[in-house]
């Protein structure tokens, strides 16, 4: 690690001495600095020297470390990134905090990246003030330079702030002035929008409309239009006095209309994007023009999901570039390179993109002896706090991660003795006089008491059990097998007796859930041109590099009704009702519903294939389908719940729960016959579960993480093995061991458990469908509820258990039966 060697020359002015003493003054104070002995790192300074980029990294704080990262890399940052919210919320004071403590002890600059949760309009001068000065406050004892990235990505749709020119320079001047007046001019106001390459991008739903004065700052040729002619920059800027430093986010990402592309960096790529892409060259005017330190935030795409080029050369192909352009000369104001050194997720935590420039050893390797070769200066920068190695206090490691473990095997033992060893135990077993297997039920209301809780998306005490806390296995999974499941058992006996009927049945069910889901998506679209109302949580799809637009870390939304507005012109364009028809509009929290309908068409075929005794033949089919969709990722519809729950990998979930409970008394007598079988899946349920616990993708600030291995390694396993979106072969094998284990564990502590939680899960596993489309209504009522909106994790708990309360009772009363599906 190499720390800077020479003071700072100031790129903007130079004051000179306008007297003699002051004069005599500067030749005593540098010759003081010659004698005095070297301490172990300078003080902060306002910008690097020329030529000389400071290295920075914004880490996902939940799961990495600043101590982790510098040790993959071989090298310490000069800058450590994080987010905050504008209204500052106490719920993010420990994570600041941990976040100072821990660039300190790396002798690092902090760079705060605020978000504002209300609309721009309501930033005024009170709100900015008390948000500096709760800033001040925050880093009174951090020693480093601030640099504070107000709002970024202005310029596009995809964030709250976006395309919203005037209200954003109001609200940026308003920030700027209350640092300067009570953070003392410490901190850099840091202007950054996202690269214009693309501009427009899709429009913004809070972009000016034609006509207005806000429309005409965005129209910079004054053609009338608003269009990639316009520039992208400048109707956004908020002004040389209000900026002192100038930023772009640059990624190398060839995603396009929403598809993965794993692709090689070409020549000149960044060069090309901080000159020439949209209609100004940004480096020239911004930074060189108007003498502004130049921030780059960047990282290179990679899907792990899908194929094109290697990880390897992608990363350090673009890793090459960013370190020989930003130290070139002709970019000699590039005062710090930002890696964005973050995972991108879909709603149940499975990474789908992996922006990390250390996630992998060799690429990490490769990325450091570059850095070595470079001008770039690393870390300490500042005097470093004795503070130590930081850890996230929730993290188990070593001796106490085993003892974890060696619980866990005497638990299984435990559980497998009990009702062995002990007579009264035997009356715990499963005895239910009904026709139904409440078992079943049971465990369909855990699922979707799971997808319930990862919908809403609030942090509480729920998330603990719920997030891949039973192994690598989500709501979603359970909820499609155990649909397959139900439809087996229900409709398997009416098969053999009269087929047609079947088909009738089956239609039917599947007719109604469609106009289910086409009531849903136009009654949430409707609800969101209501005024007051906001419907953001279901209209949009926060994608932290999963859309179409590529990535740009935590915040960024999608528009999940894009062009839908146009049914109000006339004529409506064309492709906007097949549109519909299709389902390529509606929330993402219940798109699964278009998966089920697809389904439940085909499930009379599969259903006479079982009535010809092709059980066999049926699941080497389903097998082999998924196999080839999980290699070639093709899309058999272009409706929306192909994104997330690709119809040909997703079906055999489906067919395996369909072929189990048309089988069901058979399967379960096979079991029985050989307990061997479930005595290994039950261990195999428990050791997936154990070593689920040691996700970093899902580590955050309340639950606790076992770590037993470096994340780099648990990462390319856990990308190679429990993928989400393709079903790895992990992933199913664990859903399945589960739902075994699941099955004995009820069928031998049956009484007790339903006494605990049969009164609560069983009627809501009799009615999932019911409250699969209820939730969506919930979560827009919860979305309306401003203290719901502070991220307090005990409120939000307390929410949660009114929310699941709230559906019980509307099971329980049959609300609206008649008319939604059950």
């Amino acid at each position: 690690m190499r720390a800077i060697t020479s003071h700072h020359r100031a790129t903007s002015h130079v004051n000179r001495p306008r007297s003699v003493a002051a004069f005599l003054a500067a030749i005593v104070i540098a010759f003081l600095a010659v004698l005095a002995p070297a301490g172990p790192a300078q003080a902060a300074q306002a910008a690097p020297d020329s030529g000389k980029p400071w290295l920075g990294a914004v880490l996902e704080w939940g799961e990495d470390t600043a101590a982790g990262f510098s040790d993959r890399l071989g090298a310490t940052p000069a800058v450590f990134g994080h987010d905050i919210t504008l209204p500052f919320r106490d719920s993010e004071r420990n994570d600041i905090d941990g976040f100072l403590q821990q660039a300190a002890a790396k002798g690092a600059h902090a760079l705060l990246t605020v978000k504002p949760s209300v609309p721009l309009d309501q930033l005024g001068t009170a709100e900015a003030e008390a948000f500096a000065q709760q800033v001040h406050t925050l880093t009174s004892g951090f020693k480093g330079q601030l640099l504070i990235r107000f709002a970024p990505d202005m310029n596009t749709s995809w964030v709250g702030w976006g395309q919203q020119p005037a209200e954003y320079r109001q609200a940026f001047q308003e920030v700027s002035r209350a640092f300067k007046k009570y953070d003392g001019g410490r901190a850099a106001m840091v202007w950054a929008p996202y690269l214009g390459k693309d501009y427009p991008f899709d429009r913004s739903r809070n972009a000016p409309q034609p006509g207005s004065e806000g429309f005409a700052l965005l129209d910079t040729n004054g053609d009338g239009a608003w269009t990639g002619g316009d520039n992208a920059y400048a109707p956004y800027y908020p002004g040389d006095d209000a900026v002192d430093w100038v930023g772009l986010a640059a990624y190398h990402d060839d995603t396009a209309g929403g598809a993965a592309v794993n692709t090689l960096p070409r020549a000149g790529e960044l060069e090309e994007m901080l000159t020439a892409s949209g209609s100004e060259n940004f480096y020239a005017t911004y930074s060189e023009g108007r003498r502004k330190p130049f921030l780059l935030q960047t990282a290179a795409f990679y899907s792990p999901s899908t194929g094109g080029a290697p990880e390897a050369g992608i990363k350090t192909g673009w890793w090459d570039q960013v370190v020989g352009t930003a130290t070139s000369p002709e970019f000699a104001r590039t005062a710090a390179v930002v890696w964005d050194e973050r995972t991108s997720t879909r709603d149940t935590g499975v990474a789908s993109i992996s922006w990390l420039l250390t996630g992998n050893p060799d690429i990490a390797k490769a990325a450091g002896d570059r850095l070595k070769a470079s001008p770039m200066v690393t870390g300490p920068v500042t005097d470093q706090a004795p503070t130590g190695t930081y850890v996230r206090a929730n993290t188990l490691s070593g001796p106490a991660a085993w003892t974890v473990a060696a619980a866990m095997v005497i638990l299984l033992v435990a559980l497998w003795q009990v009702p062995r060893r002990i007579n009264a135990a035997t009356a715990w077993s499963y005895q239910d006089p009904s026709t139904r297997d409440s078992r079943v039920d049971l465990l369909r209301g855990m699922a979707i008491v799971f997808v319930v809780v990862n919908h809403l998306g609030m942090a509480s005490l729920f998330q603990l059990l719920t997030q891949e806390a039973v192994g690598f296995v989500s709501g979603a999974e359970l909820f499609v097998l155990f649909s397959g499941l139900v439809v087996g058992m229900v409709y398997g006996p009416k098969a053999k007796e009269d087929f047609g009927r079947v088909v009738d049945l089956t239609s039917r069910r599947a007719g109604k859930l469609y106009l289910t889901a086409l009531a849903v998506l136009i009654g949430v679209f409707l609800l969101s041109l209501l005024p007051f109302f906001h419907a953001e949580a279901l209209t949009t799809f926060v994608d932290q590099g999963t859309g179409g637009a590529g990535h740009n870390g935590a915040g960024r939304t999608y528009d999940l009704y894009a062009g839908m507005s146009s049914l109000f012109q006339f004529p409506v364009p064309p492709q906007v009702l097949p549109a519909i028809v299709l389902l390529q509009f509606g929330p993402w929290q219940f798109n699964v519903m278009g998966l089920y309908v697809v389904l439940l068409l085909v499930s009379p075929l599969i259903l006479a294939a079982l009535n010809r005794g092709k059980a066999v033949w049926m699941l080497a089919a389903t097998l082999a389908v998924y196999a080839v969709g999980a290699v070639t990722r093709f899309r058999v519809l272009p409706s929306q719940f192909e994104d997330s729950f690709p119809l040909l990998v997703w079906q055999v979930l489906f067919v395996l729960g369909l072929v189990a409970g048309y089988h069901r008394r058979a399967v379960v007598a096979w079991l029985s016959r050989h307990t061997w079988v479930v005595v290994a899946c039950t261990a195999a349920a428990f050791a997936l579960a154990f070593l689920s616990w040691g996700n970093p993708y899902l580590a955050n600030n309340y639950d606790v993480r076992m770590a037993l291995m470096p994340d780099g390694v648990y990462r390319a396993m856990y990308d190679a093995l429990f993928g989400r979106t393709y079903l790895a072969p992990g992933r199913l094998l664990n859903v399945m061991v589960l739902v075994v284990a699941a099955y004995a564990f009820l069928s031998a502590y049956w009484k007790p458990v339903q006494r605990a939680l049969g009164w609560f899960l069983i009627p809501l596993g009799r009615a999932t469908l019911y409250v699969f489309i209820m939730h969506v209504l919930l979560i827009a009522v919860v979305a309306n509820i401003p203290a719901l909106q502070q991220q307090s994790i005990f409120l939000n708990t307390a929410a949660y258990a009114v929310v699941l309360g709230l559906l019980w009772v509307m099971v329980r009363t049959r609300f609206l039966f008649r008319i939604i599906p059950t």
